[in-house]
């Protein structure tokens, strides 16, 4: 099941704005134009209805303004970041990370030296496969992850995305709406059995490829046959 949300304290969500507002400034150049009027225009309209209709107006357009600079600063902050995010390897895993909702994310669950890379996904429309990197090579990853997943996933669906700019590739910046337009095909207890399936999967122990250690190797002798007497 996810995790419980911990509750934040109100000074470290104080922070995580600033942090936010200073991000989005330095690679928004919009950002700063659209906050102000997003607070002074509310605020204008304050003081009018305050000369006609009296103080009891004041909290309310306050209120209208901190609204308004918030909604500016969702929306500017979340193309700022997408902009950050393309072309950065394991971009695609850390927005799954952070887009609301039960998504199981396992970052670069297959990978190759050259940082190209497939993440799993499991969520309320099944199983997601998402590959960043050389697109020659990342066909290749997918492949082996499908039949992997193919043992154990049963009837759930597959879904598997390229990030990119190229033909048939999804830019990072729509892959958060792309997957949530995606049916809900499981239910919250098939997405937990799921997860424990896949997480099975992937305990299960390997043997490792080469020369055997000597630590590890049987006494000589160990494997004979005993003679009778």
């Amino acid at each position: 099941m996810a995790k419980p949300q911990e509750k934040v304290p109100f000074r470290t969500r104080l922070k995580q704005i600033g942090m936010v507002f200073s991000f989005t400034a330095k690679r928004d150049r919009w950002f700063i134009p659209l906050a102000a009027a997003a607070v002074l225009l509310p605020l204008a309209l304050t003081v009018v209805a305050v000369v006609f209709w009296g103080w009891l107006w004041l909290p309310i357009g306050i209120l209208l303004a901190l609204l308004g600079l918030l909604i500016v600063l969702n929306l500017r902050s979340n193309t700022a970041m997408m902009n950050a995010a393309e072309g950065q390897p394991g971009a695609a895993a850390t927005i799954m990370e952070n887009m609301r909702g039960d998504w199981r994310v396992t970052p670069a669950v297959s990978s190759t030296t050259q940082m190209d890379m497939v993440h799993l996904v499991i969520g309320r429309p099944g199983i997601i496969l998402l590959a960043e990197g050389n697109p020659q090579r990342i066909r290749g990853l997918l492949g082996q992850e499908k039949r992997r997943l193919a043992k154990v996933i049963g009837t759930a669906p597959l879904h598997d995305y390229v990030i990119g700019q190229g033909e048939n590739e999804i830019p990072i910046r729509k892959l958060r709406m792309t997957l949530m337009r995606l049916p809900r095909n499981l239910s919250g207890k098939e997405v937990n059995a799921l997860d424990k399936r896949l997480k099975a999967l992937s305990a299960r122990p390997q043997m490792p490829k080469g020369a055997i250690p000597k630590n590890m190797r049987p006494p000589k002798g160990a494997f004979r046959q005993t003679r009778g007497r």
